[in-house]
């Protein structure tokens, strides 16, 4: 089925995870990439910069997961909700940050904790850091999927301004790389779009051209008639048709095994980066799994399915704000909800894309016990699959070994321990067995009897 498959479909469908984090309606990364490639078309890019551009306005938000502890460390509040807000102002302006500031910073805090939030962001070097960590992050995983150096580099720049004004680095002019001005139009005018339909995005592109934004990009974004394609195109029930269209075909990139590796990886760096007290999660919950497996006799492509869902598996967590995911003490009843929903979301972005959509149920399934009092879906031991099992297993093994913002992390014989406790009731006997196994043979005498 790889053979077939490209990575622009991928792409265009794993974008809602990034949507989920940015704060943004799913949809956001795709009609970007519409509107994008449109302009492109209006100026008559070459196809080598519109295959550079398309990959560039698909994985635009690779980096925002990593700025999202920040955001909340420097705001206070909900760190979707101030990323959101931020587009939808012209921060450039005093009056407009200024309200900005006020609406989303601590928003039911103490009136000297908000006073000190407000001064720490007033400072530019906080600002530009924001925009840093996100830019850098973004072009580092795109070079991870092995897309071109220009759509890294525009990807690293969309951020800055016409003027100079913007970040990370105030490039100026045409010192800013060409996709990176198209990138920095499109995402803006689909926000005003979606508010207030094509008017509203002319507007906006009219009232910052010159400031944030290319005159010349502007002017022939303003060019495009009122019933131009793109118009249609993203009201589009379907938006992968229209992605796939846009897409230069002779330039499309097949996503073969190696490459849906990466991509898997690449979504997992994403996931894990967004709290300090996942980094690096899913990349160990797929070893433990793989090594669960192993010891199990799963197959080989068993093992690789299993070890591509569990990298993913907890994609669904970008919709979770760090307000929650880093909150020193308990939860209350409603960010417990928020929390129970992020498998549903994992089964929900997943289920697009045609070449994960195989094992995302099982990947949705790794807070589901046996005795049916997991969540989201309270499924049974009968209703899970042995990868289910496996990565329910590992999951769990992983959360107690590594440190929480409520705990620290647990030494391996308590966390053993408190495995052993739950097999045949929350956990798979078979998976627990095989995991003390693989501890067993790795700590030289740790894992408990079964």
């Amino acid at each position: 089925m790889t053979d077939t498959v490209k990575l622009s479909t991928v792409l265009s469908a794993m974008s809602y995870a990034l949507d989920l984090t940015e704060g943004q309606p799913r949809g956001h990364v795709a009609r970007s990439c519409l509107l994008g490639m449109r302009i492109a078309e209006q100026i008559q890019l070459s196809a080598d910069e519109r295959s550079d551009l398309f990959y560039a306005l698909l994985m635009k938000d690779a980096g925002c997961s990593s700025n999202a502890a920040r955001v909340f460390q420097l705001f206070g509040g909900d760190d979707q909700n101030a990323k959101r807000g931020l587009w939808e102002r012209d921060w450039r302006k005093w009056g407009e940050m200024i309200a900005y500031a006020l609406e989303y910073t601590e928003p039911e805090g103490p009136p000297l904790e908000r006073l000190r939030r407000l001064g720490a962001l007033a400072l530019r070097s906080n600002q530009r850091e924001l925009f840093e960590i996100r830019c850098d992050r973004g072009a580092d995983i795109a070079r991870a999927l092995g897309v071109s150096e220009p759509t890294a580099l525009a990807i690293r720049a969309m951020d800055e301004h016409w003027d100079g004004g913007g970040y990370p680095t105030g490039l100026r002019h045409d010192a800013i790389p060409l996709c990176a001005r198209i990138v920095g139009l499109a995402q803006v005018v689909e926000i005003y779009w979606r508010r207030g339909g094509i008017d509203a995005a002319l507007d906006v592109a009219r009232e910052r051209g010159g400031r944030w934004f290319d005159p010349g990009l502007v002017s022939a974004f303003c060019s495009l008639d009122p019933g131009d394609r793109v118009w249609l195109d993203l009201r589009s029930e379907s938006l992968s048709d229209a992605i796939a269209s846009a897409e230069p075909i002779e330039r499309a990139i097949r996503a073969d095994e190696s490459r849906l590796d990466r991509i898997a990886h690449a979504f997992a760096l994403i996931v894990d980066a967004k709290s300090a007290f996942t980094y690096d999660h899913s990349n160990r919950v797929a070893a433990i799994s793989e090594a669960i497996a192993t010891d199990m006799g799963l197959s080989a492509p068993e093992r690789i399915r299993l070890r591509r869902a569990a990298l993913l598996h907890d994609i669904g967590k970008l919709s979770v704000p760090n307000r929650i995911l880093d909150k020193p003490g308990q939860l209350d009843a409603d960010e417990w909800e928020i929390v129970k929903r992020h498998p549903h979301f994992t089964h929900e972005i997943l289920a697009r894309v045609p070449v994960f959509s195989e094992f995302a149920y099982d990947a949705s399934c790794h807070h589901e016990r046996i005795d049916g009092h997991g969540y989201h879906r309270g499924v049974q031991g009968h209703g899970l699959s042995v990868a289910a099992r496996i990565m329910a297993t590992a999951d769990i093994f992983d959360a107690l070994s590594a440190a929480r913002p409520y705990r620290d992390a647990m030494p391996l014989d308590h966390v053993l321990s408190t495995i052993s406790e739950g097999r045949g009731a929350q956990l798979c006997p078979a998976t627990v067995d095989a995991l003390f196994a693989v501890t067993l043979r790795t700590t030289g005498g740790l894992a408990p009897s079964a």
